[in-house]
């Protein structure tokens, strides 16, 4: 200190920190209303500001304070330097992380998944908060006289040498990032690929894609593989689809009569069943000309990949029960088979001479089978 410490210094030291203290009391108060109002709203990044807001501006203003009684002391220019920097550094810190958190938390919200389907792409998350984490530091080490040009150096250099150790890392890395930035998966999407894998995204990080199938397992794909792969995803360019279901009635039926009746029940299941699409156009076709049945194609309205099994479900029932009600047959698969009578030829053992010489049209001069004339006589 450069002067005697006395009453006329400790006073304003004590009424700015005081004044710090109570401005934090009164910011987190303020901020806490203002949470219960950002709750109520349909919009979540209004929260993640809010509490990011509940950690900075409290830290804010204690600092403010702190600052204010060191500067009310009589303290050397050292000192003095010293606390103002070390001040500077923790607001610094406290500004990094809240800034971090908070576009983290709104790029969280901005991919947050439909349909009530939990996931984020934390792949953006994750970049987003250690770009703000890597300047936040860069700046504190400025701030502190170090120079960070020798740092950049040996990061460029040092990055080269994990690029070429970890390719496979890094191409499922940036195989993530072109699959989020071109749209065509997104966290909620149910998607299938042409290994057979299916499910919603549930998320997509920085090495894999988790997906989650329809028995609530997890399948977890790498991202270079999810790139290079054929894949249908049933949630794009609009969420809603149509189911087909084929029918067959008997040939005897009435078809304007089978086409009214379906059509009726359609229309029933649009209307009753969650999942189903009101809007949807009953749609009947007739298509085949088949063994024991004329065959049909029936359109369902669903609203989402997963609701087709509930819709199908309710569906045949309905028009099993309806059929039977209106007489109308759904055939069973029949096929008549026709046997034609004709000569069987067993194959021939050949004995010796006598049978070869029947087969060529002449008997030969042999002596006379005792056995074959008694026989022969018996007979006579």
């Amino acid at each position: 200190m450069t002067d005697d410490l006395t009453m006329d210094h400790v006073v304003p030291a004590g009424i700015a920190l005081g004044a710090g203290l109570l401005g934090a009391f009164l910011l987190r108060m303020l901020l806490r209303w203002l949470a219960g109002h950002a709750g109520r709203t349909r919009w979540g990044g209004d929260d993640v500001i809010v509490a990011a807001l509940r950690t900075m501006a409290p830290w804010a203003a204690l600092s403010a304070g702190t600052a204010g009684a060191a500067a009310a002391l009589p303290l050397t220019r050292t000192v003095q330097h010293n606390v103002n920097q070390v001040l500077t550094v923790l607001l610094i810190f406290v500004a990094t992380v809240t800034a971090a958190r908070v576009i983290a938390g709104l790029v969280r919200s901005l991919t947050t998944s439909r349909s009530g389907v939990a996931g984020s792409a934390t792949i953006f998350v994750n970049i987003t908060r250690i770009l703000v984490l890597a300047i936040g530091f860069l700046v504190m080490l400025q701030t502190l006289g170090i120079s960070i040009a020798p740092l950049l150096t040996a990061l460029g250099v040092g990055g080269l040498a994990v690029a070429l150790a970890l390719q496979d890392t890094l191409a499922n890395l940036f195989a993530g990032i072109h699959i989020l930035a071109s749209k065509t998966v997104q966290p909620g999407d149910y998607i299938q690929l042409s290994s057979g894998e299916e499910g919603y995204v549930e998320d997509i990080n920085w090495r894999q894609t988790t997906i989650r199938d329809l028995s609530n397992n997890l399948v977890v794909i790498p991202n270079g593989k999810l790139a290079q792969s054929n894949m249908t995803n049933f949630m794009r360019p609009e969420q809603q689809l149509t189911i087909l279901v084929q029918v067959g009635v008997s040939y005897d039926s009435d078809l304007e009569h089978v086409e009214r009746v379906t059509i009726d029940v359609v229309s029933e299941v649009m209307t009753e069943i969650t999942g189903a699409v009101p809007e949807h156009e009953p749609a009947v076709r007739f298509h085949t000309f088949g063994d024991s049945r004329i065959g049909m194609t029936v359109i369902l309205g669903v609203g989402e990949f997963s609701d087709q099994y509930r819709i199908k479900h309710e569906f045949i029932k309905r028009l099993h029960r309806r059929y039977r009600t209106e007489g109308i047959r759904i055939p069973s698969p029949a096929r008549t088979v026709a046997l034609q009578q004709g000569a069987v030829v067993f194959p021939q053992q050949r004995t010796g001479p006598a049978d070869e010489a029947l087969h060529a049209g002449f008997v030969p001069n042999l002596p006379p089978n005792p056995s074959r004339v008694d026989a022969e006589h018996e007979i006579s």
